[in-house]
């Protein structure tokens, strides 16, 4: 598995290239130290502990700098400063230098998917054990029979009124299912039917495909064009054959780690926020299943996810493979300071034992 992290949805490359190199080399040890301490960072800090040749005056005017940019902010009068969710993801895609997990923690790992055959009991011992290695949330997302990712769909003619539907995977054997389409197929054009479900579902899974077509038929400006009703009612109903019952697991352990950093601990709102998005299973399974078509690992800090109750959380999440196709995803959810440097390598690591 790739180590590389992939840069964020927002680049911030042009607000690096701004900074001198002592700039960041400033940043760095701000964001390091606020990793390991989780208190504002004053300038006497970064130059006893990481400049002792640089004064305070010197770094508080970069730190000055560094705050008119965005990437750092003061909670309160006279307090140090804090980075911001701009600062980490300029740490993480230009600053972070990753660390090579240490031989206790792939020993403990490894142990935990030694003595164990099924991919269920895989997943399940990987979550509970990154989760207790870094207290962080561990969760893992097992894709289905029919949970491959779409590249190309095609509706063809069997006869009057029977059709074949031909999904082709990124990976692995194209799939196909014939349905009774009724009188709805005669005269219809089936190439641009094929063309329009190719459009809306190139790029998805066949569960996220479904969710895809039951948003577009609640659009009125879909159910006035009838090309579109009918590949929407045809789409639906050849999708109606792959059983929800081949559909994949979630597995989340670890929930409540989170609860235990100060950021969280004293926010009992925030606590209940939590709580309440970890029990909706669907919002986790959106964002492990947005992250299949990634060649990498994934880092979402905060905002970047776009799903409402993880304000505050970041998720590092990587796809594996059983048998060279993708299978699912792994990864962890901790605070936005959570020590990248540190869990990268070790999601890295995980996916490499799943895989063999």
């Amino acid at each position: 598995m790739d180590t590389l992290v992939e840069k964020g949805k927002a680049d911030y490359g042009s607000v690096a290239e701004m900074l001198s190199e002592r700039a960041k080399h400033v940043l760095g040890a701000i964001v390091k130290d606020y990793i390991e301490n989780a208190e504002p960072v004053g300038s006497k800090t970064i130059a006893s502990r990481y400049y002792p040749g640089l004064s305070s005056a010197t770094i508080r005017n970069i730190m000055a700098g560094l705050e008119k940019l965005g990437l750092l902010f003061q909670p309160y009068t006279s307090a140090g400063r804090i980075p911001t969710e701009k600062a980490f993801r300029v740490y993480l895609d230009t600053l972070m230098e990753l660390e090579e997990p240490g031989r206790a923690e792939k020993e403990f790992l490894y142990s935990r998917v030694e003595q164990v055959f099924g991919i269920k009991d895989i997943l399940t011992g990987t979550t509970r054990a990154l989760s207790h290695i870094t207290n962080c949330t561990g969760l893992a997302l097992l894709m289905g029979s029919y949970d491959f990712i779409i590249k190309d769909i095609r509706l063809l003619p069997i006869d009057t009124e029977s059709l074949l539907l031909v999904l082709v995977p990124d990976t692995g054997r194209v799939s196909t299912t014939v349905f009774h389409g009724g009188t709805r197929t005669e005269g219809l054009d089936l190439e641009k039917v094929s063309n329009y479900l190719r459009e809306i579902g190139r790029g998805l899974t066949v569960k996220s495909l479904r969710s895809r077509i039951v948003e577009e038929m609640r659009d009125e400006k879909n159910l006035y064009n009838e090309l579109l009703r009918e590949a929407l009612q045809l789409g639906k109903l050849a999708l109606s054959g792959y059983s929800e019952s081949d559909e994949g697991a979630l597995y989340v352990e670890g929930q409540a780690n989170i609860l235990g950093y100060p950021e969280f601990r004293e926010d009992y709102e925030k606590m209940k926020q939590l709580f309440t998005a970890f029990e909706e299973k669907s919002i986790l399974v959106k964002l492990l299943d947005q992250s299949l078509r990634q060649e990498c690992i994934q880092v979402y800090l905060g905002s970047e996810s776009s799903f409402e109750g993880f304000d505050g959380l970041s998720f590092v999440i990587a796809p594996y493979h059983v048998d060279n196709r993708i299978s699912g995803t792994l990864g962890l959810i901790g605070p936005v300071r959570m020590d990248y440097s540190k869990i990268v390598p070790l999601v890295s690591y995980a996916v490499g034992l799943i895989e063999g």
